[in-house]
C-alpha cells in the first residue's frame, strides 16, 4: 500500500505541472501555422486560384472567402497561440483548417508524409518513389557535391500524405481540452482576475 500511495503522490505532483504540455503544444504549433499563413499571404492570388480551380486545384466554392479565412486563421492563430490568448477558441478554426487539408489535399496520398517502406501504412507507390529517389541520388553523386548536399541529412522522397496534418490536428484537439495552461498564458490571467471561478475561455 505504501508503494501505491507513493505512486499516487508522484502522479498528483505531475498534475501540478500539466501547464507544460499546453505551453509545449502552443510553441510547437505557432511557427507551423505562422509559416503556412504567411506563405498564403505572400501568394494569396495563387491560393485563391488553387482553392477554386476544379482541374488542378481543390475546386472549392467561394475560393476568395475560404482563402481569406484559412489565411486569417493560420496567421492570427499563430499569434494567439504564442500568447495563449483565446487558446480554446482559436483551436476550433485551426482544427477545421486541418480537416480540410486532410480530406481535400492529403487524403489520396495515404498516411506517410515521406515515403519509407519501414514506416507503417506505406503507400502503394512507395517502391516506385524510392526507386526514383535512388536514381536521383546516383545522379547527384556522379555530377554534384553529394557530401555538401547531404551535410545535414539524407534526401527523401515526399509522399504528401496525411501524417503531419493529422499530428497537428491531434495537437489542436489536445489544446481544445487543455486550454492555454496555468501561469504561461494570457487566458490564465484573464480567468484568474476577471472571470468567475470555474469559467473557461
Amino acid at each position: 500500500m505504501n508503494l501505491l500511495r507513493t505512486l499516487q503522490l508522484m502522479m498528483d505532483s505531475v498534475q501540478s505541472f500539466n501547464f507544460i504540455a499546453s505551453l509545449g503544444l502552443r510553441l510547437y504549433l505557432a511557427p507551423v501555422f505562422w509559416v503556412a499563413g504567411m506563405n498564403k499571404v505572400n501568394g494569396f492570388e495563387g491560393v485563391v486560384n488553387w482553392f477554386g480551380n476544379k482541374e488542378w486545384g481543390l475546386g472549392l466554392p467561394f475560393p476568395e472567402l475560404l482563402a481569406f479565412l484559412a489565411t486569417a486563421a493560420e496567421v492570427g492563430g499563430a499569434v494567439l497561440l504564442i500568447f495563449g490568448l483565446g487558446t480554446r477558441w482559436i483551436s476550433i478554426p485551426l482544427i477545421f483548417t486541418m480537416l480540410v487539408a486532410i480530406t481535400q489535399v492529403h487524403w489520396h496520398n495515404g498516411w506517410q508524409a515521406v515515403h519509407d517502406l519501414q514506416s507503417p501504412w506505406a503507400s502503394a507507390t512507395a517502391e516506385a518513389a524510392l526507386e526514383r529517389l535512388h536514381t536521383a541520388k546516383e545522379l547527384l553523386q556522379t555530377q554534384g557535391d553529394y557530401t555538401l548536399l547531404t551535410e545535414h541529412g539524407h534526401f527523401v522522397m515526399s509522399n504528401n500524405g496525411v501524417e503531419w496534418a493529422v499530428t497537428y490536428l491531434l495537437m489542436l484537439v489536445a489544446l481544445l481540452f487543455l486550454g492555454g495552461g496555468k501561469y504561461v498564458s494570457v487566458d490564465y490571467f484573464i480567468r484568474k482576475h476577471y472571470m468567475k471561478p470555474g469559467s473557461e475561455l
